[in-house]
């Protein structure tokens, strides 16, 4: 028969972009990608208040689909998926991109100790060491400049590495994947230029909108390199705003059988998102690539729901981990920290992750920035009272220069006065992540919609840590308040994460785990053939550095398994 493609990749975030890619070279213009949101371009991420309140994704994932009365029914294929649950929020992104679209740049490498008896023999670290090495050149990881150009000096960095030494904490620069122009020579911010995989990028701007899409384009996101190279050089192709929601195995005539293994390919039922029309694309291998919660959820419904693959492991959807990611904030700080200029992160300070590993409480803390319209917005929400200093004095020196001099030569310096107070100038915003319990699940409910069971009394010990070290914080810096995500508090209790992981996990029989630890079948789903998993839901426990870098190197192997091939920084 005449397949529609040798290999369909689900979703094309760091997993899908890297598989499609590698698998792309072996098999030139028989890879194709669905996504089920946007592709972006410069300028194309919304700012506005009217284009933000359409910048969410908020499709159903089925017509079948029993929607809850608080889902609304207009449904958008924006930027944000944001997820609900009873004890966790979960942010996650849509785009031709993925996660990298709104990640904070970080490529970290976790330390040795995070890779314990939940991880298989040949995934420890040391396994996994050459394909870090290689994701970190292709996607171009460095720390910022150095030097003393005005323009490149991020106050908050000096800020977070002072509080570290009152602290007797160490600090150091992350490493970023974020374009600042040739290393060494970096010039002015803003620049534009091809990268060496032909993509137009810009310098940085320090512009502190890395999570709400880079609009310069000068984050390194995964359609600026694996992807790009993917489609405009080994002739993949991209289906954006579509959604693949079934996957069912075809027996040895070609015909739809749920009880077959995958040896003879799939048939997988796809969405267009855009004109509501379903289609099915016949293929021999495919890659679930879609997110920790979508590979999760479309695995799910494929064998409670739809019973298309009724083989997958019991384990499915168990072992879900947040990462122990964590927001905290600390206000009116003695000494500026102006989280509205730089990249969105830049330094972590160490507690116990990196250096004298405590298991079930080791965690980092990073400098987090926001958008200088979210400073704006936070200027407004600031009580009246808090105000009442600053006005008093703008509009008694109003009046001494209509009434008494009749001149407007004094106005800068009274909007000097009145702007002056900014609350975000001296507030620092901390986000924190570590080694949390990884006993999650992912499952779904009785009218079939996704549920997540995550404890957050089990994880006490953990944000105990956290809340000590933010308290030391603000005592170091001499901050007047300090306080946790508002959500994590009664009446709420609810813990916000933007690195969901596992669900899927690598291991050596089906009864331990959902995909196989073979280097051969690396990230094969046990009981199939042709059937891989490549993004965070592989991950079998918190990594508690950002896991770009994990999810890049565990999909190189993924794809070194189905080729044969070692990767390479050679795209």
């Amino acid at each position: 028969m005449n397949w529609d493609a040798e290999v369909l990749v689900i979703g094309s975030g760091f997993g899908g972009s890297i598989t499609a890619c590698r698998l792309a070279k072996e098999w030139p213009g028989q890879v194709l990608v669905v996504e089920r949101g946007k592709r972006y371009g410069f300028g194309d991420f919304p700012r506005s208040p009217q284009a933000m309140a359409r910048n969410f994704f908020t499709i159903a994932p089925d017509k079948d689909f029993k929607r809850p009365r608080f889902v609304p029914r207009r449904q958008f294929t924006g930027l944000f998926d944001i997820r609900s649950y009873s004890r966790m929020d979960v942010v996650q992104a849509a785009g031709v991109g993925g996660g990298s679209l709104i990640y904070a740049n970080v490529f970290m490498e976790p330390p040795h100790e995070i890779f314990d008896e939940r991880w298989p023999r040949g995934s420890k670290k040391d396994d996994l060491l050459p394909y870090y090495a290689v994701a970190r050149r292709v996607l171009a990881a460095r720390s910022i400049p150095g030097g003393t150009a005005p323009k490149r000096q991020v106050l908050r960095t000096r800020y977070f590495e002072k509080a570290a030494q009152a602290m007797g904490r160490k600090s150091e620069l992350v490493t970023v994947l974020v374009n600042f122009g040739e290393e060494g020579h970096e010039g002015e911010p803003g620049l534009q230029a091809k990268n060496r995989y032909g993509a137009m990028q810009s310098s940085c701007n320090y512009c502190a909108e890395c999570d709400v899409g880079c609009n310069t384009l000068a984050k390194n996101s995964v359609d600026l390199n694996y992807l790009h190279v993917a489609e405009h050089k080994y002739g993949a192709r991209v289906l954006s705003e579509h959604l693949a929601y079934k996957i069912t195995p075809l027996d040895i005539d070609l015909r739809l059988d749920p009880s077959a293994d995958g040896r003879y390919g799939y048939c997988v039922a796809v969405q267009n998102l855009k004109a509501a029309t379903i289609s099915e694309y016949r293929v021999k291998r495919i890659i679930v690539a879609a997110g920790t919660l979508n590979s999760n959820e479309l695995l799910l419904r494929c064998r409670d729901q739809f019973k298309s693959l009724p083989n997958l492991s019991p384990r499915l959807g168990h072992g879900f981990s947040g990462n122990g990611d964590f927001l905290s904030f600390v206000v009116h700080a003695a000494t500026p920290a102006d989280p509205n200029y730089g990249p969105v992160i830049t330094q972590r300070i160490d507690f116990n992750l990196f250096d004298n590993f405590r298991a079930g409480e080791a965690f980092m803390m990073q400098d987090a920035a926001y958008p200088v319209f979210l400073a704006w917005f936070i200027e407004g929400q600031k009580p009246f009272l808090f105000k009442i200093k600053a006005f008093w004095a703008f509009f008694r020196g109003l009046w001494k220069s209509l009434s008494l001099r009749p001149t407007l030569g004094r106005m800068g310096f009274l909007m000097t006065k009145l702007l002056d107070d900014d609350l975000s100038y001296h507030t620092s915003v901390h986000l924190c992540m570590g080694q949390d319990s990884s006993d999650g699940k992912i499952y779904l409910s009785k009218n079939r919609t996704l549920e997540l069971d995550w404890s957050l009394s089990r994880n006490k010990v953990f944000y105990a840590a956290i809340d000590k070290a933010m308290h030391q914080f603000k005592k170091a810096v001499g901050g007047r308040h300090m306080f946790h995500l508002p959500t994590f508090g009664w009446p709420f209790k609810r813990n916000v994460t933007v690195h969901p992981l596992g669900g899927c996990a690598l291991g050596e029989t089906r009864e331990t785990s959902v995909t196989d630890s073979d280097p051969k079948r690396y990230g094969a789903v046990h009981g199939y053939q042709n059937l891989f998993v490549a993004d965070a839901s592989l991950i079998p426990s918190a990594v508690g550095a950002n896991p770009a870098a994990t999810i890049s190197a565990l999909a190189e192997r993924v794809a070194e398994g189905i080729t044969g091939r070692f990767p390479t920084p050679d795209l």
